[in-house]
């Protein structure tokens, strides 16, 4: 199984963003400390989300059992339910959605920010690359 850690992270609301995406994959690990430019900080959350989906099919981890973890409540309820109120992240969920389509095997999974904290470092690094 591959385990992808995503977090997302605003310097303001809006403010300079970044995206931190952490990957387990087949014994190694990779860290991604991505600058997103300004936007509020779920944008970010799920700019951070796509990002790490194209790193994963881009490794062709297409046929493999691959599990997203993140700590914003707002992407994981609405990549579960599909749906999300707010119009202005609707774009980027169905854009997020059509890549998850591409994984056989895609699963998503809230975690507390505890366990999120490598990811949450890399955002906030990325933050600083701006």
């Amino acid at each position: 199984m591959i385990e992808v850690y995503i977090d997302g992270a605003s310097a303001g609301n809006p403010g300079q963003s970044g995206a931190g995406i952490f990957i387990k994959a087949h014994g190694t690990t990779e860290k991604y400390s991505l600058p997103l430019g300004i936007m509020s900080n779920h944008e970010a959350e799920f700019h951070a989300f796509i990002q790490a989906l194209n790193i994963c099919l881009t490794k062709g981890f297409v046929h493999s059992v691959v599990s997203f973890r993140t700590d914003s409540e707002l992407v994981s309820r609405s990549v579960e339910k599909e749906f999300v109120k707010n119009k202005l992240y609707a774009p980027l969920l169905e854009e997020a959605l059509q890549l998850t389509k591409k994984i056989d095997l895609f699963f998503m999974k809230w975690i507390p920010s505890s366990e999120n904290k490598v990811a949450d470092e890399l955002a906030r690094k990325a933050i600083q690359k701006n």
